[in-house]
C-alpha cells in the first residue's frame, strides 16, 4: 500500500495546482509574464522528468532502489512546500523544476520496485489497485485544494507535506531487493531470478517507441478536452464539470478491464492493441460529436482506454526488463512517457492548424491511434520473448 500511495505523489504535483492557477495569476498580476508562467508551471516538472529520468534509472541500478527513493521523497516534500515561503514567481517556478528532479527519481524507482517485488500476477493486481486509487485520491486533493486557495494564494503547496509521512512509511516497510530471487523469496513467491549480460537496447527501443506514441495519445483529451467543449458551445466550467463527472469515472473501468484481461490470459500484445483501439475510438467519437450527448459517449470510451494505458505499459515493460538493468529501463520508460506529455499539445496544435478545428484534430488523433493498434499488433508479434520475458 505504501507503493500505491507513493505513486500518487507525481500526480499530486499536477492536479493540486489547477484550482490555484487563477489566484496565482492575480497575485503576480504585476508581472506581465505571469499569464504564461503560472499555467506552464503546472506541467513544468514533466519536462524535467523527461530529461532526468534516464539518469535517475542509471542511479537506481548502480546505487540501489530504496536509498534513492527515500532521498527523492524527502526532497519532494522540501521542494513541493517551498513556494509557501517564496514571493518571487521565478523562485516558485525554479522550485517546480527542482520538484521534477525528485519526481523523476520517485517514478523511476517505484516502477522498478513494482517489477522487483511482484511476479506478473502480483504486478497486475497492484497496478490495478494503483489505477483505481489515483482518481479517488485526486478527488480528495481537489476537495481540500479549494479550501486552501480560499485561505491564501500559495497555501495549496502545504499539500506537499504529505510526502513526509509517506517517507516514514517507506523507511519502515520498503526493503531493498538484491535480485528478483531475493524479492520473490521475501514475499513468498517462488520465481527464479534473472541475470542479464548487457542492456537490452533493441527491446528498450520498442518499449520507448510504444510508450512515447501512447503518451501522446493519452494526453490529447486531458490537455485539449476543454477546447472541444467550447467548439460544441459549452463554456461554463460548472456545467462542464457536471456533464463530465460520470464519464470521467470510466477511467476506473479501464483499470478493471486491464485486470480482467490479464486474468483471462490476454498477453501484452493483446492489451496494448486493446487500449490503443479503445482510446482511438473514443477520440474519434469526440471529434465527430455534434452535441454533449456524443461528447459523453466519446469520453466514456476514451476514459476506459486511458484507464488501461499506464498499467498496461508498466506491466509490459516490467516483464521485458531484467533485474540488472530494470532501473535504467524504467528510467527510459518514464522519460518517454513524460516527453509524450510535453509534445502532445504541440503535435495536436499542429494538427489543428492543418485541419482547422480541435474536433478535427481529435478525429485525426483517433485514426492515428487505431492505425497504431494495427501496427503494434504486427510489430509486437515479431518480438521474440524469452522464457523469463514471456507475455
Amino acid at each position: 500500500m505504501t507503493v500505491v500511495i507513493a505513486a500518487f505523489l507525481p500526480i499530486l504535483a499536477i492536479i493540486s495546482l489547477f484550482p490555484a492557477v487563477p489566484a496565482m495569476i492575480d497575485h503576480f498580476s504585476s508581472d506581465p509574464a505571469a499569464q504564461w508562467k503560472v499555467p506552464s508551471m503546472v506541467t513544468a516538472p514533466g519536462l524535467t522528468i523527461a530529461i532526468i529520468s534516464l539518469f535517475a534509472g542509471m542511479l537506481v541500478d548502480r546505487f540501489g532502489r530504496r536509498k534513492l527513493l527515500l532521498v527523492a521523497t524527502f526532497f519532494y516534500g522540501i521542494f513541493g512546500v517551498a513556494p509557501f515561503f517564496l514571493e518571487s514567481l521565478n523562485a516558485v517556478y525554479g522550485s517546480r523544476l527542482l520538484l521534477g528532479l525528485s519526481e523523476a527519481a520517485i517514478l523511476t524507482t517505484l516502477n522498478t520496485l513494482i517489477a522487483d517485488y511482484w511476479d506478473e500476477r502480483g504486478r497486475r493486481t497492484w497496478l490495478t489497485v494503483q489505477g483505481m486509487a489515483g482518481p479517488a485520491l485526486s478527488s480528495v486533493v481537489l476537495f481540500f485544494a479549494g479550501t486552501l486557495v480560499e485561505w491564501r494564494w500559495n497555501a495549496i503547496f502545504l499539500i506537499y507535506l504529505v510526502a513526509f509521512p509517506i517517507f516514514v512509511a517507506m523507511w519502515r516497510w520498503m526493503f531493498e531487493p538484491k535480485s528478483d530471487a531475493t524479492a520473490r523469496r521475501m514475499l513468498g513467491i517462488g520465481e527464479e531470478g534473472i541475470t542479464a549480460s548487457g542492456f537490452p537496447w533493441p527491446v528498450m527501443f520498442g518499449i520507448g517507441a510504444v510508450t512515447l506514441f501512447s503518451s501522446f495519445l493519452y494526453y490529447v483529451f486531458i490537455i485539449n478536452g476543454g477546447l472541444v467543449w467550447k467548439e460544441l458551445g459549452v463554456s461554463n466550467p460548472e456545467q462542464i464539470g457536471q456533464i463530465t463527472a460520470l464519464p470521467s469515472l470510466f477511467i476506473l473501468a479501464g483499470a478493471i478491464l486491464f485486470w480482467l484481461l490479464g486474468r483471462w490470459g490476454v498477453g501484452s500484445r493483446g492489451m496494448i492493441v486493446t487500449f490503443l483501439a479503445i482510446l482511438g475510438a473514443g477520440l474519434t467519437i469526440i471529434g465527430l460529436a455534434q452535441d454533449w450527448r456524443g461528447m459523453i459517449l466519446g469520453m466514456t470510451i476514451q476514459q476506459t482506454g486511458a484507464g488501461m494505458a499506464i498499467p498496461v505499459l508498466i506491466a509490459w515493460a516490467s516483464k521485458l526488463l531484467p533485474f540488472d538493468h530494470r532501473g535504467k529501463g524504467m528510467g527510459v520508460w518514464t522519460a518517454c512517457f513524460f516527453f509524450g506529455q510535453f509534445s502532445s499539445p504541440l503535435l495536436v496544435g499542429l494538427i489543428r492548424g492543418m485541419v482547422g478545428s480541435m474536433q478535427g484534430a481529435f478525429v485525426v488523433a483517433g485514426i492515428i491511434a487505431v492505425a497504431g493498434a494495427g501496427i503494434a499488433w504486427l510489430v509486437l508479434s515479431l518480438v521474440r520473448e524469452t522464457k523469463s520475458e514471456a507475455a
